[in-house]
């Protein structure tokens, strides 16, 4: 009997220390960010963004680390926390990054473009059923968004363990939309949209991973999905809206390099709330994705007396 319960005793006894030497590295080493350490990252289209190490500052007595980037972020509706992290800091909760504003400013400039968007549409709609010579009335669309984010995102917690998931941020939105021109049924309020949106993280393992840097061994696996939840007022039918879109980000983090690839799949929060078979002129545009892999880096020691490049 003994003899038989032995295999099994230390088949759980491996499995058990994996899982706690995972839970219980710490995670400091998956973001390195030693002063004058950088890194150039290339996305989809060829494009390339370098993260600088810079001196950080303190605040409230807690020491926070900072990046520059080059380019510059033009466009907020274009920031992800994860390609544009700014001050952030390493504790007893984790690697925690800096966002309140960033993201307050991302999610109303991505609401805000959806709005636009779905004018675009309407108006090819109007113009393309219009006889020739008929001048088509404006639209006019008034919008107002406000955002309110938690103040930290927590980019990965102090105890990683596989399979075990934690909210990394949360963010309200309160959206109004007021819109006037031909075909649009106008109400005596306008459109209220409040938005709840949670976004959790989790690690799926650990893997290889190609990038034009190079092939880098036991990287950590991090998908980072929103789930996003609204109230309409007026309250609409339910076969009239559909969910709002979500967010899946997977990221992946080298072993004293950090973030060397990342994958990000977008929807719409306010076009995909409109169902397949509604009678919409157009189809809203699929959902957006983009890349970024490492293509060089170099990364700085504590003493600054010998490096890692590639």
């Amino acid at each position: 009997m003994l003899k038989r319960f032995c295999p099994v005793l230390i088949l759980l006894l491996v499995f058990g220390f994996s899982t706690t030497l995972l839970g219980n590295e710490s995670v400091q080493k998956y973001f390195p960010g030693t002063l004058d350490s950088f890194w150039v990252y290339e996305d989809q289209d060829g494009n390339e963004l370098t993260r600088y190490s810079i001196e950080g500052e303190e605040i409230a007595g807690e020491t926070y680390l900072s990046f520059s980037y080059d380019p510059e972020l033009e466009d907020w509706a274009n920031y992800s926390c994860f390609i544009h992290p700014g001050l952030y800091s390493v504790n007893d909760e984790g690697i925690t990054l800096v966002v309140d504003k960033a993201v307050e400013n991302a999610v109303e400039a991505r609401l805000k473009k959806e709005m636009d968007m779905f004018v675009e549409i309407l108006k090819q709609e109007v113009f393309s059923q219009a006889p020739p010579g008929v001048e088509i009335p404006a639209f006019n669309l008034d919008v107002d968004v406000e955002a309110q984010g938690q103040e930290n995102f927590l980019l990965l917690p102090e105890n990683v363990v596989a399979d075990e998931e934690w909210d990394a941020n949360q963010v309200k939105v309160k959206a109004k939309m007021t819109m006037e021109g031909p075909g649009v049924v106008t109400s005596d309020e306008p459109l209220g949209m409040d938005f709840t949106i949670i976004e959790t993280g989790i690690v799926l393992g650990t893997e290889t991973v190609e990038t034009i840097a190079g092939t880098f061994k036991d990287c950590l696996k991090v998908e980072y999905r929103t789930e996003t939840t609204v109230v309409l007022t007026p309250t609409p039918s339910p076969d009239e809206v559909a969910p709002p879109g979500e967010t899946v980000t997977t990221v992946w983090f080298a072993p004293n390099v950090g973030i060397i690839k990342l994958h990000q799949k977008s929807g719409y929060m306010f076009l995909d709330m409109i169902p397949d078979d509604a009678d919409f002129p157009v189809a809203p545009p699929p959902p957006t994705e983009r890349t970024l892999e490492l293509k060089r880096y170099e990364i700085k020691t504590a003493e600054s007396e010998s490096d890692t490049e590639n």
